[in-house]
C-alpha cells in the first residue's frame, strides 16, 4: 500500500499468513472430525451403538443419543494428550463428547479441573460450558464397544484417526494413557511409523521416555466405575500423577 513504511508491510504480510495457516489448521480439524463422525468401517461397532442408542437406558429414555463415534475434545493447542479406551455406551455414546456424561468422565475432569487443566469440574453435557486448558481427550477407539472390548481390527480401524489428531495437536508434551489398551494404541501408533520402541509394561503413575524429542508417555488406571470403586485408583492417585505430569509441560 503506497505511502505504509516496511514494517507496516511486514506485520501485515506476517498476519496474513498466520490467518491462512490459522485457516487451514481449522479446515483440517473439520475434515477430520467429519471423517470420524461419519465412520462406518467396523459393523459390529456400528450395529451395537445404534442399538444402545434406540434402547436406552431407563434413566435417559428421554435422550436423543448421539449414537455415532466420537471425535476429540479439548483444546487444539494442547501440552497434554489423553487417550482413552473408548466411547461409555451411556456417556459419551450418549452425549457425543468424550469422557462426557459418565462416572469415569466426572473422575477424570475433576481431576484434570484440580490440576489446572479444565475450566470446571463437572462434564454432564456438551454444552455444558466446559473448556480444557492445555489438554485434548481422545480415545483408541471412537464407537462403543459391546463389553467395553473393542476388537483388534476395530483398534486398528480407529488408529489412522488417532495418528491425525496427534499430528494436529503438534504441541503435544506429554501423552497419557488411560489403561493397557490405550497405551498398546499408541505404541502401536509409533511402531507403525518405524519406531523401534522396548517392550513396555505399564504401571500406573509411571512416564517413560521413548525418544528425545518425542512426547513422553505416561500411564494411568483407566478411571472407569470398576477402579475408582474399588479403589484401584483414586483420586489422590490422580492428583499425584497430574503433578508430576506438569513438571514436564
Amino acid at each position: 500500500m503506497p505511502g505504509l513504511p516496511d514494517f507496516d508491510w511486514q506485520y501485515c504480510l506476517t498476519r496474513a499468513i498466520i490467518a491462512l495457516v490459522d485457516a487451514e489448521h481449522r479446515r483440517n480439524w473439520e475434515q477430520l472430525n467429519r471423517e470420524i463422525i461419519s465412520c462406518t468401517r467396523c459393523p459390529r461397532l456400528v450395529a451395537w451403538r445404534e442399538q444402545v442408542a434406540c434402547q436406552k437406558r431407563a434413566a435417559y429414555r428421554d435422550w436423543e443419543y448421539w449414537g455415532r463415534p466420537v471425535p476429540g475434545f479439548g483444546d487444539r493447542a494442547a501440552r497434554l494428550f489423553i487417550i482413552g479406551l473408548a466411547p461409555g455406551a451411556h456417556g459419551a455414546n450418549r452425549t457425543g463428547r468424550m469422557f462426557t456424561g459418565d462416572r469415569a468422565g466426572g473422575t477424570l475432569v475433576a481431576a484434570l479441573y484440580r490440576a489446572g487443566f479444565a475450566s470446571q469440574p463437572t462434564s454432564t453435557v456438551a454444552d455444558d460450558g466446559l473448556e480444557l486448558r492445555g489438554a485434548f481427550m481422545s480415545a483408541a477407539a471412537r464407537c462403543a464397544p459391546p463389553g467395553n472390548r473393542p476388537a483388534a481390527e476395530e483398534l486398528a480401524n480407529c488408529l489412522p484417526f488417532l495418528a491425525r489428531e496427534l499430528e494436529l495437536c503438534s504441541t503435544v508434551r506429554v501423552v497419557l494413557a488411560l489403561g493397557h489398551l490405550a497405551f498398546d494404541a499408541y505404541l502401536r501408533l509409533l511402531r507403525e511409523r518405524g519406531m523401534a520402541l522396548p517392550r513396555l509394561t505399564p504401571q500406573h503413575g509411571e512416564c517413560y521416555s521413548l525418544a528425545p524429542n518425542m512426547p513422553i508417555l505416561a500411564f494411568s488406571y483407566h478411571p472407569s466405575q470398576q477402579n475408582t470403586q474399588t479403589g484401584r485408583l483414586t483420586a489422590d492417585m490422580l492428583d499425584a500423577l497430574f503433578e508430576r505430569i506438569k513438571t514436564y509441560l
